[in-house]
């Protein structure tokens, strides 16, 4: 058995999803201890209600805070190379779009991909991964969607797979083939959709074990929305959840298919309707906000306010990717949602565990602190948990702890 005690502030709430307008509440646990045996948490509560049983492992929090593990939702941490010259021509006033009418954007990412094996995109990854755990991952969602080949997607899958082997972040893979149309398909992208939409390719996708959703980039520069429901829906049929990359630049109804496929979630989110807000949530779709990669390219974030106001549960990831969030750290997302979204340090806890939980449909066993839930948690070295956010930049976890093992330390 492990046991955490001595903690300054133990933070409760319920296991996702937890609806825009509740999202601002938790208990807090003054002077506690917290119980773990094998992979899951076996109790807690006041430090004086526990024996500390003989034998166990102890650590001591130092009057310090505990919360779940984070949960990053929406990633593309698996890539190769860098693209930094897109970052200067930002700068300079180029916007995303006249980017990639030019030949960047996520065309310019493939062909590093092409060009490397499996074993390179691990190798490329793993010290990504590991910063990532650092400051306090301990769930990471990782797409596809730089190959733009059959071959080339499930490679990345493949090296999704391996890395969930090599490191201590659990690792959730999607297919996103549809994530624009290659080069080499201009003009003919139901033609690119037929071959990665293939009945051989989700078999592959099946017998391998290397996805459980699958994406499309629902916007004028890449999918129609009669493409991407064909693309869902297709998907579905092959026993992959829906999710889908929609209302980031354009108007044009993504939202709107996500609730019509029952989406796990919507992610992006930027020029969301009112009337997609409603449907999203009689759909029951999880609205995923991605404000680090709003702040990386300069443009304005996500309705926050109108969608927690509006009772629509929400969570936030980071979007890392090479092009238009360069950004790991689930901390420093929160603390952009804070500043730039004006949501509460509460709300966005909450958002980057118990809700993006739901967005990988593992709330049942991770993002609270509930007594047979995955003992998924990090010791902080603040007594508050709104110090997280707060100290924008500085990492503020002590201790990562993933199913029951403490596998990061920080000095």
């Amino acid at each position: 058995m492990l046991v955490i005690t001595n903690i300054g502030e133990l933070v409760l709430y319920a296991p996702g999803p937890i609806p825009g307008r509740a999202m601002g509440k938790v208990r807090r646990v003054r002077d506690a201890t917290l119980l773990i045996e094998g992979l899951a948490i076996a109790g807690f509560g006041l430090r004086g209600e526990f024996d500390l049983p003989p034998g166990g492992d102890v650590i001591d929090a130092e009057g310090q805070c505990v919360i779940p593990g984070l949960v990053d939702c929406h990633t593309h941490t698996v890539f190769a190379g860098t693209r930094e010259s897109e970052f200067v021509q930002r700068i300079d006033g180029r916007s995303y779009v006249e980017i990639a009418e030019s030949g960047g954007g996520i065309n310019a990412s493939v062909k590093g991909i092409r060009e490397s094996t499996v074993e390179d995109l691990v190798q490329a990854a793993l010290p990504r991964l590991s910063r990532m755990l650092a400051a306090g991952t301990t769930t990471a969602e990782i797409k596809s969607g730089y190959g733009l080949t059959v071959e080339d997607e499930l490679k990345m899958l493949r090296a999704v797979k391996k890395l969930a082997a090599f490191q201590p972040i659990e690792l959730v893979g999607t297919y996103l083939a549809a994530h624009t149309i290659p080069h080499e398909f201009a003009g003919r992208a139901d033609q690119y959709l037929d071959e990665v939409l293939a009945d051989e390719v989700f078999a592959t996708i099946k017998d391998e074990g290397l996805a459980e959703f699958c994406d499309v980039f629902c916007e004028r520069s890449a999918f129609s929305v009669e493409q991407s429901r064909r693309v869902l829906q297709t998907a579905q049929q092959h026993g992959l959840a829906a999710r889908i990359h929609a209302d980031q630049i354009t108007q044009m109804g993504a939202t709107l298919l996500a609730a019509e496929v029952a989406a796990v979630s919507a992610d992006h989110l930027e020029a969301i309707t009112d009337e997609a807000i409603q449907a999203m949530k009689k759909a029951g779709t999880v609205g995923v906000l991605l404000p680090a990669c709003s702040f990386f390219l300069g443009v304005e974030q996500a309705p926050a306010r109108k969608l927690i106001e509006s009772d629509l549960p929400i969570a936030l990831a980071t979007d890392f990717n090479p092009g238009s969030s360069m950004i790991e750290s689930m901390a420093l997302n929160m603390s952009i949602a804070c500043t730039q979204m004006k949501m509460t340090p509460t709300e966005s806890l909450l958002a980057s565990t118990a809700n993006a939980a739901c967005a990988v449909q593992r709330q049942h066993r991770i993002g609270a602190i509930q007594t047979g839930h995955q003992a998924d948690l990090l010791i902080l070295d603040v007594p508050h948990f709104e110090q997280l956010p707060y100290h924008v930049g500085r990492n503020c976890v002590r201790t990562v702890i993933k199913a029951g093992k403490v596998v990061c330390q920080n000095s």
